[in-house]
C-alpha cells in the first residue's frame, strides 16, 4: 500500500509538473508575456526542483518518506492555488517556486520506498513501473486537464488540481509507512540492521557520517557521478518538450492542428510508459550493458532531432511521430541512473546520492529551456502570443540541445570507465578468503548438522560467502 500511494502521488506530481504542457500559448495570452518570460515558468520550476534534490535527499535520510512526501504534496497544492489566483505574472512565476519544491520531494520518496521494500533484483523493474505510472500524469495534463481549463476557466481548473494534491497529502498521512523493509531488499553488505519484524532500527555501523560527510562520500563515488551524467543527458529533451516547448513548437512552427499536436505529445508519453518495463527488465538482466543502452537511446534523440531541424520547411507528420518516439525513450533511459546510484551507495546515504543524481537531469533541462526561450525572444523581437514563434526561430532555438547531448554522452563514457576501474579495485579477491579443506556434506539432517562439517551459513557463523566480482552497474557496494 505504501508503494501504491507513492506511485499515485508521483502521477499527481507529474500532472502538476506538466500542467502547462499544452497550455503554454494560453499562459502567454493569459499574462500577455513574450517567450523569454514564458520560459521562466519552467526554468524557475525545474531549477528549484534541481536545487531541492540534495536537501530533499538529506531530509529523507533523516525523517523518512512519509513526512517528506506529505510536505511535498502540500507545497504543490499551495502553488496551484497561488497560480489560479495570481493577479500578475510575477506572482504566478513565484508560485512555480513552490511547485518545484513540492515536486522535488515526491519521486525520491518513492525511490526510497522501493530501495527499502523490494529485493535488489526486483528494484530496477519497480522503479520503471513507478516511472511508467507517473508518466501517465502527463497524459492527464495534456488532455483532460487542458480540456478542464478551457471549459471551466483558468481559476477553477487550477484550484481543482490543488484539491487533488490535498487529497493525496491526506492519503500519505494515513497510508504511508516508513517501517518495514523486505529482508532481501538490500544486500548482506548494506549497513542497516533490522529487528525481528524486519523494521529498520539503526545502521549496523557504530557511527554514521554526518549530513555533509554523506554528500561528500556520494560525490566521491564514481558510480554516483556516472548516474548524475546519465540523468543529465537522457531526459532534458523529454522535459523541455513535455513541460513547455513541445506544444508551441508543433502548433506554431510545424503547423499541426491542436488535436494532432496533442496526439504527438501523447505518443511521446505512451512510448515512455511502454518502454519503461522493458528497460527495467533489461537493467535487471543485463546490468553490464546499461550504459550502452543509455548511449544508444541518447544517440537516437540526437539523430532524429537533427533530421527534423534540417528540413527547410515543416517536417512531415510521420517524422514528428518518430521524433515523439525518440523523445519518449529518454525518460526510461534516465531512470537507469537510479540503478547506478543504488548499486554504488549504501543505504545510509542512498537518498543523498539519489538527490545528487536527480538534480543532474533537471539542471540540464533548466538550461536548455532557458536558452530556447531566450533565443525565441531575441529572434521574435519581443513579440507576444503566437506571433512570437515561427519555424526559423524554433530551428535555431532547438539546436541548443545538440551540444548538451555531446557533452553529456562524453561524460557518461568517462565516468563509466572510472566506475569500472573502481569496481575492479574494490572487488573481493577470492584467494584471500579462507576456504574449508573439507567439503560440505550433502543433505545434512535437519537440526542435526553432520559432525566435522564446516558451518557456512552466515546467520550462524557471522560471515558470508564471497561474491564474485561483477561488472559496472551490477555491483553490490562494499561498506566498511
Amino acid at each position: 500500500m505504501t508503494w501504491a500511494v507513492g506511485a499515485v502521488a508521483y502521477l499527481v506530481a507529474i500532472t502538476n509538473r506538466t500542467s502547462l504542457s499544452a497550455l503554454g500559448i494560453d499562459t502567454a495570452h493569459h499574462f500577455s508575456i513574450d517567450p523569454a518570460t514564458l520560459s521562466l515558468f519552467a526554468v524557475i520550476q525545474l531549477g528549484v526542483y534541481g536545487v531541492a534534490q540534495i536537501p530533499v535527499g538529506m531530509a529523507l535520510d533523516r525523517y523518512g518518506s512519509k513526512a517528506v512526501l506529505t510536505v511535498g504534496l502540500g507545497l504543490m497544492a499551495l502553488s496551484q492555488i497561488a497560480l489560479a489566483l495570481a493577479p500578475s505574472v510575477w506572482i504566478a512565476i513565484a508560485a512555480r517556486v513552490l511547485l518545484g519544491a513540492g515536486d522535488a520531494a515526491v519521486f525520491p520518496c518513492v525511490l526510497r520506498i522501493i530501495g527499502i521494500r523490494f529485493p535488489r533484483r526486483v528494484a530496477p523493474l519497480m522503479v520503471q513501473v513507478t516511472a511508467m505510472i507517473g508518466q501517465a500524469g502527463q497524459i492527464v495534463s495534456i488532455v483532460p486537464f487542458t480540456h478542464l481549463v478551457h471549459s471551466l476557466g483558468w481559476q477553477p481548473g487550477f484550484l481543482l488540481l490543488a484539491a487533488t494534491c490535498v487529497l493525496m497529502a491526506v492519503l500519505a498521512v494515513v497510508l504511508v509507512s516508513d517501517g518495514h523493509s523486505a529482508p532481501t531488499a538490500r544486500s548482506a553488505t548494506d549497513s542497516t540492521a533490522t529487528d525481528g519484524d524486519g523494521d529498520i532500527t539503526r545502521d549496523a555501523s557504530d557511527e554514521q557520517p554526518g549530513t555533509l560527510a554523506r554528500l561528500r562520500e556520494s560525490l566521491a563515488e564514481p558510480g554516483t557521478r556516472l548516474a548524475f551524467w546519465t540523468h543529465a543527458v537522457s531526459p532534458f529533451s523529454t522535459n523541455m518538450f513535455g513541460v513547455l516547448w513541445g506544444f508551441p513548437f508543433l502548433v506554431t512552427a510545424e503547423n499541426l492542428v491542436s488535436g494532432t499536436a496533442q496526439m504527438v505529445l501523447i505518443t511521446s508519453v505512451i512510448i515512455g510508459v511502454a518502454a519503461g518495463p522493458v528497460v527495467g527488465v533489461f537493467s535487471a538482466r543485463f546490468a553490464p550493458y546499461r550504459v550502452h543502452l543509455v548511449l544508444v537511446l541518447v544517440a537516437g534523440q540526437l539523430i532524429v532531432w537533427s533530421v527534423v531541424l534540417a528540413f527547410s520547411g515543416p517536417a512531415p507528420t510521420w517524422l514528428l511521430y518518430v521524433l515523439a518516439i525518440a523523445i519518449g525513450a529518454g525518460g526510461p533511459a534516465s531512470v537507469l541512473a537510479f540503478d547506478f546510484a543504488r548499486d554504488h551507495n549504501p543505504v545510509y546515504r542512498l537518498s543523498t546520492a539519489t538527490g545528487v543524481v536527480n538534480a543532474g537531469g533537471f539542471f540540464a533541462s533548466v538550461v536548455v529551456i532557458l536558452l530556447i526561450g531566450l533565443t525565441l525572444g531575441i529572434m521574435s523581437g519581443g513579440q507576444t502570443g503566437a506571433d512570437a514563434y515561427d519555424l526559423t526561430s524554433f530551428r535555431v532555438a532547438m539546436a541548443w540541445q545538440i551540444p548538451f547531448w555531446l557533452l553529456g554522452a562524453t561524460m557518461v563514457w568517462r565516468e563509466y570507465r572510472k566506475t569500472l576501474g573502481n569496481d575492479a579495485e574494490s572487488a573481493p579477491a577470492l584467494t584471500e578468503v579462507d576456504v574449508p579443506d573439507t567439503p560440505v556434506i550433502d543433505s545434512p539432517a535437519p537440526d542435526s548438522p553432520a559432525p566435522d562439517s564446516p558451518v557456512t551459513d552466515s546467520s550462524v557463523s557471522g560471515t558470508r560467502e564471497p561474491e564474485s566480482p561483477v561488472p559496472c552497474g551490477a555491483r553490490t557496494p562494499d561498506h566498511h
